[in-house]
Parts: C-alpha cells; sequence; structure tokens
C-alpha cells in the first residue's frame, strides 16, 4: 500500500477550466484582444498563469509588457471570481476521504500560484487533512520540474519513492511523475485527452476516483 498520494489539482481534483477561462478572457478583453470559447481554454492551462496568457494572447502581441498587464487583470479577475463554476469532480470528495481513512497521506503539487491553490483547496476540501498543498512559488520551478514533488515527499517523510504515488490528468504531470521517479496514475476526466497521457508514458490511466483508491491500496 502507498503511503502518499500527490494529486494535481486543476483538471485532477477540480474543474476549474470556466473560471480559469472567463478570467483570462476579462483580462484579453481589457486590453482589447480577442477571447476564446471557454472549452479552447483546455489546451492552454497547465503551465501556470503566465504561460496561459501567452497561449491565449495572438502571437503578435507576446510582448513582455502586454503579458505582465494581461497576467495583472487576469489575477485581479480571478481572485474573487475563482470560485463562481469551480466544483470538485464527482467522487474526488469519497476518495479522498477514504484515502486518509485507511492512513494514507494526501497533498496536493500544482502550477497554478500559491494563494489560488490554498483558497481552493481550503474551500474545496475543508475537512481533509493534507500533508502538504503546494502551488507555484517564486524561487521554484514548476512543473515537470520535480522539484516541489521532492519538497513533498521531504514533508511527508517519504524516503521510498515506491511508497508515492502521482496523480494528473495532463502530459506534464506524467512527466512529472517521471522526473521525480514515482508511479503515474493519468485521469481521464481531466482537460486532456487520453491520447496525450498515453503518449507521455502514463503507467495507469483511469475513469474514475475509485480506481485511485485501487491502486494506492495494492
Amino acid at each position: 500500500m502507498k503511503k502518499l498520494v500527490i494529486f494535481d489539482l486543476d483538471g485532477t481534483l477540480l474543474n476549474t477550466i470556466a473560471d480559469l477561462g472567463s478570467a483570462c478572457n476579462v483580462a484579453l478583453s481589457t486590453l482589447g484582444y480577442p477571447t476564446h470559447d471557454l472549452q479552447q481554454y483546455q489546451f492552454m492551462v497547465g503551465n501556470g498563469i503566465t504561460k496561459l496568457i501567452e497561449r491565449a494572447l495572438p502571437v503578435q502581441y507576446h510582448d513582455q509588457s502586454v503579458i505582465d498587464r494581461a497576467r495583472k487583470h487576469f489575477l485581479e479577475y480571478y481572485g474573487t471570481h475563482c470560485m463562481d463554476l469551480t466544483q470538485p469532480y464527482l467522487g474526488i470528495i469519497e476518495l479522498l476521504n477514504q484515502l486518509t481513512g485507511k492512513g494514507i497521506m494526501v497533498a496536493v503539487a500544482s502550477n497554478k500560484y500559491q494563494e489560488a491553490v490554498t483558497k481552493l483547496i481550503g474551500h474545496y476540501f475543508p475537512s481533509i487533512k493534507w500533508i502538504a498543498v503546494e502551488g507555484q512559488r517564486d524561487g521554484r520551478p514548476i512543473k515537470p520540474n520535480p522539484a516541489v514533488v521532492d519538497e513533498i515527499l521531504t514533508a511527508a517523510g517519504i524516503t521510498s519513492r515506491e511508497n508515492a504515488l502521482y496523480v494528473g490528468d495532463s502530459g506534464v504531470d506524467m512527466d512529472t511523475a517521471r522526473n521525480a521517479r514515482l508511479e503515474s496514475v493519468g485521469v481521464t476526466w481531466g482537460f486532456r485527452p487520453e491520447s496525450e497521457l498515453r503518449e507521455h508514458q502514463a503507467q495507469n490511466i483511469v475513469n474514475h476516483p475509485s480506481e485511485i483508491l485501487s491502486i494506492a491500496c495494492q
């Protein structure tokens, strides 16, 4: 049985795409740029807010000053609207309760900025005892660099990487797990297609949260 399960946030624990897309559209429209259908943002997220904005902007406007201005507007809006439409995926709360009930530690490793990660986890999962809740912070590289995972393993007192599982919905997550030398689980209910998970060498692919419990308890 695993001692620790590390989860990605967006597209894995929470369906955040409508609020992320709305915030990005507000930033774009404020600066006079065209917006996108909310579902298009599924293929823009995953590498942090700055990269999201860069992907959303017309390519001819990939100037750092424009990106910085758009980021500012995004953060102002998302900070107060990040929970308008966001919801946990069906079965996630039950999974977290089952894992912790069996004594398995749980943690979050996200490329979303730390303030938002802390706020969302506190709001949607107030009864879950997390060993770590980690978002993007200055001075630490983002995933797929394994630095955040390494920090979580240390915080959890995990010395053997065979005792931890990494769960996510994207190629970035599968690469993170491989770089951290952890067993990976790709979920199909998130933002990216199953084909991406396979292309990035997911060791397990699941269609429902209950399957994660089975893998963690093997």
